[in-house]
């Protein structure tokens, strides 16, 4: 039997919508803060060095937020579909979600860093790291559209 898809009144469209926006902006923080670094690896005067710093503080905060979101909407979304806890791609997902978390949590780390100038990083470090996300990304969005099993 064929279900008809919840009207776009249905609180639960409205929370994965807001869940993805988080997912969204969430990614673009993790992928555009490794790039930075591997600009601020190239800097030699105080003031770029500064204006380094308060740009990847400020990606930083703006990307925890939006992974605190992601995880509040995600969960959420997760209390209308409890059904998918014993589907194996969520779990899949999930492990990935949290190895996100701890790479965002790696990331504060290299800002700290940086503002002590105490990075021992290469550019090219920053440039293979950046694909970290990206990679864990391709996946999710495949166990999540796909669901292979």
């Amino acid at each position: 039997m064929i279900q008809a898809a919840p009207s776009a009144t249905h609180p639960m469209l409205w929370i994965k919508a807001i869940h993805v926006i988080f997912v969204i902006s969430w990614f673009a923080g993790l992928l555009y803060l490794p790039r930075l670094f591997v600009y601020h690896t190239e800097v030699v005067d105080e003031v770029e060095h500064n204006r380094f710093c308060v740009m990847e503080k400020r990606l930083y905060g703006i990307a925890l937020i939006a992974m605190i979101g992601t995880w509040i909407f995600g969960i959420w979304t997760l209390m209308y579909t409890p059904i998918f806890m014993k589907m194996g791609w969520l779990h899949a997902k999930l492990l990935l979600v949290v190895a996100l978390s701890g790479y965002q949590g790696w990331l504060k780390t290299r800002v700290r860093a940086f503002a002590a100038r105490k990075n021992e990083k290469s550019a090219k470090f920053y440039r293979l790291i950046n694909e970290v996300p990206a990679v864990i990304m391709v996946v999710v969005v495949i166990l999540v559209i796909v669901k292979p099993f």
